[in-house]
């Protein structure tokens, strides 16, 4: 955990805005696998993890705005839980690390919410079941009434709070960017053809483990990038091949990091290699250029979709006016995903409490093919914390699709696209922080040039 006066700063901040009210903040419990005592990693609650700092399963969190008093409700363990899994610490003494004086059992909770009014309850979107199943306990509302009766104005006041990352968080960070870089160098040191994505996924992992944290987020590592969440590791490694590795590191106190990195499982990049991997570093490099304070990240996105279509156009697969183009999303045929989003203690930050909210502001998102996918479309902050990614990626039916239905046509050289539709995809990904005067990379530098990449890849022979 963070110092105590760290977690009860937050709290205050929080309690201004707020005249009136219970705030409720359910934490997360073990999940089965197949059976209760099998469980899933544990994760606690990211929101709880912010204001509170503990991460045990079945806890329960209350801040009384009318009473101006903070509570942590939990069970104590049992001599027999302690026989299983060693000795534990009170909910008092978990508590009072973050500042908490009043604590109580689980029945305590039951009674004080049994008195509450329960329009004066205000908590966030339940996104897990046991969430649903205790608010339908506490407040008796169904699965739409308790998504329905979220609060919004809670929503907000907590978007805003976290989304400006303190020095601490920042360097907490730091700390998972440094250790993603480091996963990322393990597999360029040591995938070679004839392993598995299986074997190189592996090895990425354990880099994550033995740092004594864990992953951020499912390893995507994959033969097959144009896929942009693939998740199968099952394919075999060929020279020729390029490997998409998408990875990061968790901290014990729960930030994340998240990089991506290409690179050729043979010892260089084919020339047709080079030349798609030079268009997407140039545009990673112009969105890092763009990205600072008082600029809206959805026009950084268009640029940098501007920069792929250019690219892509010196090589004759695209054709006709850029920005006409990429106003009608023709650069979606190779880009279908965001620039990037914010990052901290979730991979994509505070995703359960809305997108719309957290990434767009409360403006309405694009419906359009590709732009809908972005997930932060606001006005860059000092504070903010966010991936900078553009990949270019050749989906064999997509190109079908665009072009038997004739989508973009003047935009789009298909002749000339079908030559690559078996090339997969390509993706580069750092991690920024947006400063008073533009941003700064974060953490430990990724191999990124062509000549850095493979220079770390001969390491693997």
């Amino acid at each position: 955990m963070f110092a105590e006066k760290v977690y009860v700063e937050r709290r205050e901040r929080l309690k201004k805005q707020f005249q009136t009210g219970k705030l409720l903040f359910l934490g997360n419990d073990e999940s089965g696998i197949n059976y209760a005592d099998n469980t899933y990693f544990y994760r606690q609650d990211s929101t709880f993890l912010y204001y509170f700092g503990v991460s045990k399963p079945d806890l329960i969190a209350l801040i009384d705005i009318d009473e101006d008093k903070e509570y942590i409700f939990g069970d104590d363990p049992t001599i027999d839980s302690i026989v299983w899994t060693g000795s534990q610490p009170k909910i008092s003494e978990l508590a009072g690390k973050a500042g908490i004086h009043h604590t109580g059992d689980l029945s305590a909770f039951r009674k004080k919410i049994a008195s509450f009014d329960k329009q004066s309850v205000k908590y966030l979107p339940p996104y897990r079941g046991e969430h649903f199943l205790k608010l339908k306990d506490f407040l008796g509302y169904d699965v739409e009434e308790a998504t329905a009766k979220a609060s919004k104005e809670l929503i907000v006041a907590i978007a805003d709070q976290r989304i400006i990352k303190s020095q601490e968080e920042i360097e907490e960070i730091e700390k998972a960017v440094d250790v993603t870089a480091d996963m990322h160098f393990a597999a360029m040191h040591f995938a070679r053809a004839g392993m598995t994505e299986a074997q190189v996924t592996a090895k990425v992992n354990e880099v994550a483990i033995a740092a004594g944290g864990n992953l951020s987020y499912p390893i995507i590592g994959t033969i097959n990038g144009q896929f942009l969440h693939n998740h199968y590791h099952g394919n075999t490694l060929k020279e020729g091949d390029l490997f998409l590795l998408d990875a990061g590191y968790e901290t014990p106190l729960g930030y994340a990091g998240d990089l991506s990195s290409t690179f050729p499982v043979s010892r260089k990049f084919t020339e047709r290699q080079k030349e798609i991997y030079r268009i997407t570093l140039d545009a990673h490099y112009k969105a890092i250029e763009l990205s600072k304070p008082g600029v809206n990240f959805k026009d950084v996105h268009l640029q940098v979709g501007g920069v792929i279509f250019d690219g892509l156009k010196a090589l004759g697969l695209t054709k006709g006016n850029t920005e006409e183009a990429v106003a009608n999303g023709a650069h979606a045929l190779f880009f279908q995903c965001g620039t990037g989003h914010l990052m901290g203690l979730d991979v994509h930050d505070m995703e359960n409490l809305g997108e719309q909210i957290v990434g767009y502001a409360g403006v309405p998102k694009s419906t359009q093919f590709g732009l809908k996918s972005l997930r932060l479309g606001r006005e860059l902050q000092p504070g903010f914390v966010l991936t900078i990614e553009p990949g270019i990626y050749f989906i064999p039916e997509l190109i079908d699709l665009w072009k038997s239905n004739k989508t973009n046509a003047d935009f789009i050289n298909f002749d000339e696209v079908n030559k690559y539709r078996n090339f997969g995809g390509i993706r580069n990904e750092e991690d920024i922080l947006i400063t008073e005067t533009g941003n700064r990379v974060l953490g430990k530098p990724l191999a990124k040039t062509i000549e850095e990449v493979e220079a770390e890849r001969e390491k693997a022979f």
